[in-house]
């Protein structure tokens, strides 16, 4: 699971770093709202941990532009503010939880694993079906289809449309791409994008419609 860390006090951020990291969570430290906005624009968090007094944008503004883009990663507060208003305002903005300082370290653990359960089967129930022209994916099924014809994908290969179908109508830098399929510590100098891109497209029928397209200088697009 990888989860964002939004946190600028050092010695709360170590502690949770630490403590998260020996509990089996991937975690990405940022230690203002902008350095947070950065990240989430280029990778994929299963849940973000914010603070709201942060040096810069804060806690609340950077939960209204997440909102805005229509990025709907479970959002977890943690603040040393524990009025209702407090706590009514954040979640107006779309914040999922709150969670008051200080804490017991056994509840956050509960409540990350509450709220991305919650957020895993809305999504898998939204999933269940990807689609673009002719071509399908069963995401529960792990199966390519494409006029009634199975399609066989290696798992890099089937990772990569996945991903590329979820965010269909969306154009995807190869730099988002390999992060996400790839992993955040993989090469960023490497063509492997592009080469997979021409492996799938050697595979899936594109004469009756063009399914990704190559957005020059950026990276790929699926679109209707």
């Amino acid at each position: 699971m990888n989860i964002l860390l939004v946190e600028d006090d050092e010695r709360i951020s170590k502690f949770l770093v630490k403590g998260l990291g020996e509990a089996g969570y991937q975690i990405v430290l940022a230690d203002s709202g902008e350095k947070a906005r950065d990240f989430i624009n280029t990778y994929d968090f299963d849940i973000i941990l914010m603070d709201i007094m942060l040096p810069g944008m804060d806690g609340m503004q950077l939960t209204q532009l997440i909102r805005f883009k229509k990025n709907y990663t479970p959002i977890l507060v943690l603040s040393a503010l524990n009025s209702p208003d407090d706590k009514i305002k954040m979640l107006d903005l779309g914040a999922d939880d709150y969670l008051s300082k200080p804490f017991h370290f056994e509840e956050l653990i509960s409540r990350i694993k509450a709220l991305t359960r919650r957020n895993k089967l809305s999504y898998q129930e939204d999933t269940e079906l990807l689609s673009c022209g002719n071509l399908r994916i069963n995401t529960n099924l792990h199966k390519v289809i494409q006029n009634d014809k199975e399609i066989e994908l290696s798992p890099t290969e089937y990772k990569l449309l996945t991903f590329l179908m979820e965010h269909k109508n969306r154009v995807l830098s190869r730099t988002q791409i390999l992060h996400n399929v790839w992993g955040i510590n993989f090469d960023s100098t490497t063509n492997v994008v592009d080469v997979y891109i021409s492996y799938i497209r050697n595979k899936i029928d594109e004469t009756e419609q063009k399914i990704i397209h190559t957005v020059k200088g950026t990276g790929y697009l699926v679109k209707d």
